[in-house]
């Protein structure tokens, strides 16, 4: 599957990566990376099949990711944990952990009528780590925001929203991905570049319905049509695998401020320049990846995001630390 450069997310990023200040990118080390890593396996999302409650998993993954951002102090780095089983789970496991334990308990927090009415309190008996969730203020009104746009929209259930369109990404205004960031504020991750450039991030609105597509394709009950349209997800984690392996640098100033735990400012031109970095070597190295592949084994951007997330995730070295609700 060829990846879409002129998909809204990956063709706003031009005039970013175009423009580079605070980051370079290497060629050689995406090269480099893939010619060992397009040996590795990637599982297919269509070879699911999944045993779940197809419409419990669809609102559980919305609900999942209205809430999926900023799990580590940004006052002293720790990540939020909980243990399980005597497993410590980091970030966004532990949250997905301990949403579906309050769905198992009766508490439908993927209704939408359920989150408008909400309250601290209950968050917070929901949320009990290692260290207090950050910015469960946010999150909160965030929820509050979110359950009030569906219930009076969608009679409450993310099913309608869902069903409301074709499975598609973008469609003449009416995709998903283009309905959820108009209709749901918190979902539209966009920054303005150079005072004058919208740049499209989309990272939980994209997450959600790649989350979707994994799970479900397999079985027929939700199928993405158009996932070559769909870039990685810019967030905290993919960047450091990035630099680990080379294929981005940055500067002495911006490598020395992720170091010392400095926060960067959402929509920064540093911010802004670590993000679109992120989804454009993401993009590259997928397309050098598959020409080292056979044309029925070839990946699509998420498989490769989720293989550096998934190794990354709870490591110790710093990632850049910007206080926003989008990721």
């Amino acid at each position: 599957m060829d990846i879409n450069w002129n998909s809204k997310v990956l063709s706003s990023l031009n005039p970013v990566i175009e423009n580079l200040q605070n980051i370079k990118l290497n060629q050689d080390e995406i090269t480099r990376v893939a010619d060992w890593m397009a040996y590795e396996e990637f599982q297919p999302p269509e070879d699911n099949l999944s045993k779940k409650n197809p419409e419990e998993f669809i609102r559980t993954t919305m609900l999942i990711n209205t809430l999926n951002f900023a799990f580590t102090d940004f006052e002293n780095s720790t990540k939020y944990e909980i243990v399980r089983d005597g497993r410590t789970l980091s970030d966004s496991e532990a949250m997905i952990t301990q949403i579906q334990e309050a769905i198992t308990s009766g508490i439908k927090l993927y209704d939408g009528n359920v989150l408008s009415e909400l309250d601290i309190n209950s968050l917070n008996e929901i949320f009990q780590g290692n260290i207090d969730m950050p910015m469960m203020l946010e999150r909160l009104q965030i929820l509050q925001a979110t359950g009030k746009q569906l219930s009076e929209s969608y009679q409450g259930d993310w099913m309608n929203f869902i069903n409301a369109g074709p499975k598609k990404l973008y469609h003449d205004g009416e995709g998903l991905i283009e309905r959820l960031t108009s209709e749901f504020p918190r979902f539209d991750d966009t920054s303005t570049y150079n005072e004058k450039d919208d740049v499209h991030f989309y990272k939980l609105a994209q997450l959600a319905f790649w989350g979707m597509h994994a799970e479900l394709a397999g079985t027929g009950e939700f199928y993405i049509e158009d996932m070559e349209s769909m870039s990685a997800f810019a967030d905290y984690i993919v960047p450091v695998a990035l630099e680990v392996m080379r294929v981005v640098e940055y500067s002495d100033d911006l490598q020395s401020k992720i170091r010392n735990g400095e926060i960067i400012q959402r929509d920064s031109l540093e911010e802004i320049e670590i993000r679109a970095a992120s989804l454009y070597a993401t993009a590259k190295l997928t397309e050098e990846i598959n020409k080292r592949r056979p044309s029925e084994k070839s990946i699509i951007i998420p498989q490769l995001d989720f293989r550096l997330w998934k190794l990354y995730h709870a490591t110790h070295r710093p990632h850049h630390l910007t206080i926003t609700t989008m990721y």
